[in-house]
């Protein structure tokens, strides 16, 4: 089989003319049923015939890691759990950054009643940087300060539709096993988590005894690694040498939720999708905004949008994707992701050493996947 091998076109046809049982793990970003951006493939969840065809072409015991919104979480897990897989677990993505996509309802009610409302001043926000995306009304969402111009609307200031997001959940689930977890690992390689390869790497410059020994002081109950009982003021060694064990909580490492969680070194840290990321392997192609593909070509919104050569509006980032294919993946093995975007799953494989199989709709989005691919694969040593 070559390193990676890609489908353009309907993913359900391209896996049903893949034989059953022939993939280690499936680690894909889907469509979350949100309708997002107004992007046709985003207007709901996949249905339980798409996942069938994803448990059928795993192996047993082969683990599926599927992102999801906070909204259709439910939906996505119900329909993979419906289709035979079993559940798992759940894994938060957790990040400080995030834009609520929220209706500002006292500026809809005047919006409704056909008044202006008086300009008082700059959007306090206008100065901080950043990308700037269209509102629900298609304006700018830095315009200046306003003030509401009627009862209704005053008597609403302030309420809103949307918190602001902080989290994606990502369902763990895995094909049912043939006898016990030690025959399906020997058997087939699939089965169980690469817990060694994904520990978490300590912090040289924290000393982790002493935070076990501030959290344990006080309870008779030691937080550390497999000691219970009255351990108060002894030195327990909190890890273990190669780190922390994985945990269903990965966060961005940004300045808020690091401090929210008093997190030394417990959680596996990933930042969103950087430009030189996202771009990483495209160079030479045209410059575009994310609005192009199965949205409007021209509008208000593609006016905020930042000019990119990976215009795919959802991209996980690479070191996200290389831990996710990491714990799930046997050495050697094969990665499936169906719905392969601009291709982080398949850049995330090849720098992960594993061989990788991916679909995708969009002939342009595709393009943009191919070349991530093959530099990926490109940057990697000659065995």
């Amino acid at each position: 089989m070559p390193p990676y091998t890609l489908h353009l076109g309907d993913n359900l046809a391209a896996l049903r003319a893949m034989p059953g049982s022939s993939v280690d793990s499936i680690v894909t970003d889907p469509p979350y049923g949100l309708s997002f951006m107004g992007k046709k493939w985003d207007y709901d969840v996949p249905s339980v015939e798409l996942w069938q065809e994803c448990l059928r072409v795993l192996k047993p015991g082969g683990h599926l890691l599927a992102f999801a919104g906070t909204r259709t979480q439910h939906r996505m897990a119900v329909r993979i759990e419906d289709a035979g897989f079993e559940i798992r677990d759940m894994i938060a993505w957790v990040y400080g950054s995030g834009f609520p996509k929220s209706l500002d309802v006292s500026k809809a009610i005047d919006k409704a009643a056909g008044v202006d409302r008086e300009v008082v001043g700059p959007n306090p926000w206008a100065d901080r940087g950043g990308l700037v995306r269209a509102n629900t009304y298609g304006e700018p969402t830095r315009p200046p300060e306003t003030s509401p111009a009627t009862d209704a609307a005053r008597q609403w200031q302030g309420w809103g539709t949307a918190l602001k997001p902080a989290m994606e959940p990502i369902t763990v689930a895995r094909k049912p096993l043939i006898g016990t977890v030690a025959a399906n690992v020997l058997e087939h390689g699939t089965g169980a988590l690469n817990v060694d390869g994904c520990r978490i790497e300590h912090d040289a410059d924290v000393d982790l005894t002493a935070i076990h020994r501030q959290q344990s002081e006080g309870t008779g109950i030691a937080v550390g690694k497999g000691f219970v009982g009255s351990m108060i003021g002894k030195e327990v060694p909190m890890y273990k040498p190669g780190g922390r064990w994985p945990a269903n909580l990965i966060h961005d490492g940004s300045e808020e939720v690091t401090e929210l969680l008093n997190d030394a070194a417990r959680f596996f840290k990933c930042a969103k999708a950087s430009k030189r990321d996202r771009d990483e392997g495209l160079e030479g192609f045209d410059l575009g905004n994310n609005m192009r593909v199965n949205g409007p070509r021209e509008s208000e919104e593609a006016k905020y949008s930042t000019l990119r050569a990976n215009i795919h509006p959802t991209v996980k980032p690479t070191d996200l994707m290389r831990y996710l294919c990491r714990l799930v993946t046997p050495p050697g093995g094969v990665v499936l992701d169906p719905f392969m975007g601009s291709g982080s799953t398949g850049k995330a494989a090849m720098l992960e050493g594993f061989r990788f199989i991916g679909c995708e709709l969009s002939e342009e989005y595709f393009k943009i996947a191919d070349a991530r691919i093959s530099a990926a694969l490109a940057s990697q040593p000659l065995l």
